[in-house]
């Protein structure tokens, strides 16, 4: 199983390449002229900016507090889970970036697409623009923890490897409470001071562009919406893997301390098996990327049906590809299916929530 490792971060960058694939395909998209193409610039300008001046502000804190890891911490691994947390930071916000760079692209295409083409083409862009977030996102995780286990759980530090990648989740809390709350509360302040200003003293009429404040309204809506959501996502997916590793890593050393084996020998799992649960989660999210790339391209063949329809398809259709795939996951490793059953009730309780879907279009201009 050693030699499968590396195959996590390298789905990731093959998910990474997709991702840019379909950022291109987006960009290519008529990006309209005149009002709407100058107000969608100012948008996607005032998001881009906010992004990076977080990101400064960001950079201070993680250098502050990757230094408190490597000095506080267990010398054993200090260095390395200082690491780490910086390898969260970096990888988080680089989900962010891009995820926001594509909505603020995507936004003011798939109201030209909707107003010139009809809604199943909206529904191609808008799509295909949220894809991109979700795959960075995916994709990000998988190199940021494959490449942390790949390095470390077969070497000098594979009894601490938990330990080390738990500094990659803390990089993505810290990134994600910037992101989250530092922009909305932007957009909420940006929001207030538009209406005073707009309607109560100018007059203007709510949401209209010739109010600065509208702008940064709306930049504010993107970065919490988008950056905020997409990071608090990313630390949610590595800490639920990291979690589940921290777990498999304390079974195992449970069981060579005190050679209780057959308590989890009961529950289909053996005590030479700790590592290889140890990397289940891992294998789990490197074939649901797939699944989630095949989700997307049954929503792109399906965009001719009602929206609702071709959404709940790529939807349930994944889901049940990932379920399949977990059984099989299970099996080529040796292990229960019990893992897979867990995935089975996830998926479909996660999947009902999307069998009567409402589309509500909302575009930010």
């Amino acid at each position: 199983m050693t030699n499968n490792y590396i195959l996590t971060p390298i789905a990731g960058l093959i998910g990474l390449a997709i991702a840019g694939v379909i950022l291109r395909t987006v960009i290519k998209k008529d990006g309209g002229e005149g009002k709407v193409a100058e107000i969608a610039e100012k948008i996607h300008k005032g998001a881009m900016m906010f992004m990076k001046r977080e990101f400064m502000l960001i950079s201070l804190f993680a250098v502050v507090i990757a230094t408190l890891i490597s000095v506080f911490q267990n010398p054993e691994y200090a260095t390395y889970q200082a690491i780490a947390f910086i390898f969260g930071c970096l990888a988080s916000s680089l989900a962010g970036f891009i995820g926001m760079y594509t909505a603020t692209k995507a936004n003011v295409r798939t109201t030209i697409a909707a107003k010139n083409e009809g809604a199943a083409s909206a529904l191609s862009v808008a799509f295909f623009g949220g894809s991109v977030m979700g795959l960075t996102v995916a994709s990000m995780g998988l190199i940021g923890l494959g490449t942390l286990f790949w390095a470390f759980a077969t070497g000098d530090h594979k009894i601490h490897v938990a330990e080390i990648m738990e500094g990659f989740a803390m990089g993505a809390s810290l990134v994600a409470l910037f992101y989250r709350v530092g922009g909305g509360i932007f957009t909420k302040a940006a929001d207030v001071g538009a209406d005073l200003v707009g309607k109560l003293e100018a007059g203007i009429p709510e949401d209209d562009p010739r109010n600065p404040g509208v702008i940064a309204d709306n930049v504010g809506d993107n970065v919490g919406d988008v950056a905020g959501m997409g990071s608090d996502i990313f630390e949610s997916y590595c800490g639920a893997q990291i979690a589940t590793i921290a777990i498999a890593a304390a079974a195992g050393a449970r069981i060579s301390q005190n050679g209780s084996a057959e308590l989890f020998e009961k529950a289909g799992i053996l005590a030479d098996k700790a590592e290889t649960l140890m990397y289940l989660p891992l294998a789990l999210t490197t074939v649901g990327l797939l699944c989630s790339v095949l989700g997307i391209i049954m929503v792109k063949l399906m965009a001719a049906k009602e929206p609702a329809a071709a959404l709940r398809i790529g939807t349930i259709g994944s889901a049940i590809l990932f379920i399949i795939a977990s059984f099989i996951t299970c099996a080529q490793m040796g292990l229960s299916n019990n893992p897979a059953f867990a995935v089975f009730a996830g998926a479909v309780g996660g999947s009902s929530s999307a069998s009567s879907p409402s589309i509500t279009p909302v575009v930010n201009l």
